[in-house]
């Protein structure tokens, strides 16, 4: 048996003793393996959650919602008002802890009403090497990260995902809107909106592994480097300029170090970056 072998069963083996899992369902490449893996196993009670939200995705939810039903799972989504969390609003480095911890206390307390005592989320073994102020709150919720406890990294979900099918496998990585808005600078419905219309508008000019990160008036676009090239071509560059200033962006950017998850924490202190 070789090592991802022994990490996929060493999966099998956690969820199995739990007994009963109610998966945080994104609909990602890492909480659709989990959920993947959880469905097969024939002794796991188990649901998913998808927490829609102002920074969710739409075509995100679509996704969760064809996966689910691909793998015959019960499905229920919980509706969460995140403007609500004056934390998420004021947008500071600490943002994503505090919504965490609402969005799950509100997961765990849907799913006990149905007898669920255990619920996870789909953190890999490479998230402990950013910074991941949300991790904290999972923690003091007593939130389980399967794949992070079996080892497995993303490039092994990945690989995981092919063997078995799921057509998440070569999904980009996806992340709350909210990451897009430079920390400091409150967040608004219509700042998420603008945001979520201009990555829209670049994946259907074929671009993958998109990040528009947002500035007030200015905006960063990440690409995948060896889509750069193609960013700059006269007609594409000028098609985008028109679509950007529409959505009421006055200056358009493309960062030459392409897309990298996390590239609005590089200025964080470093002590930070350990929590």
């Amino acid at each position: 048996m070789n090592e991802l072998e022994n990490k996929r069963k060493k999966l099998e083996n956690i969820l199995e003793e739990m007994g009963n899992v109610a998966v945080a369902f994104s609909g990602g490449v890492d909480s659709a393996l989990l959920l993947a893996v959880a469905a097969r196993m024939y002794h796991v009670k188990l649901i998913a959650v998808t927490a829609t939200s102002i920074s969710y995705a739409e075509h995100e939810k679509d996704d969760a919602q064809r996966f689910a039903q691909r793998m015959g799972v019960k499905h229920r989504y919980l509706d969460f008002d995140q403007m609500s969390i004056p934390e998420f609003v004021a947008n500071g480095p600490e943002r994503c802890y505090y919504c965490k911890k609402a969005i799950f206390s509100a997961i765990q307390s849907y799913v006990a009403e149905d007898g669920f005592t255990n619920v996870v989320d789909g953190s890999n073994a490479d998230d402990v090497k950013e910074y991941r102020p949300g991790s904290k709150a999972l923690a003091e919720l007593g939130i389980r990260s399967p794949l992070r406890e079996a080892g497995l990294s993303k490039d092994e979900i990945r690989k995981l995902s092919r063997d078995m099918g799921l057509f998440t496998a070569s999904k980009p990585s996806y992340a709350c809107l909210a990451t897009r808005i430079q920390y400091g600078e409150p967040i608004t419905p219509e700042k998420l909106a603008r945001v979520e219309q201009a990555e829209d508008f670049l994946a259907k000019l074929g671009f993958t592994h998109i990040r528009v990160r947002s500035y007030g008036t200015l905006v960063r676009i990440e690409v995948e480097p060896s889509q750069i090239t193609l960013m700059a071509q006269v007609n594409t560059r000028n098609k985008i300029v028109a679509r950007f200033k529409e959505l009421g962006y006055n200056y358009i950017t493309l960062d030459l170090a392409g897309f990298r998850s996390g590239s609005m924490d590089a200025g964080l202190p470093k002590p930070q970056q350990n929590c």
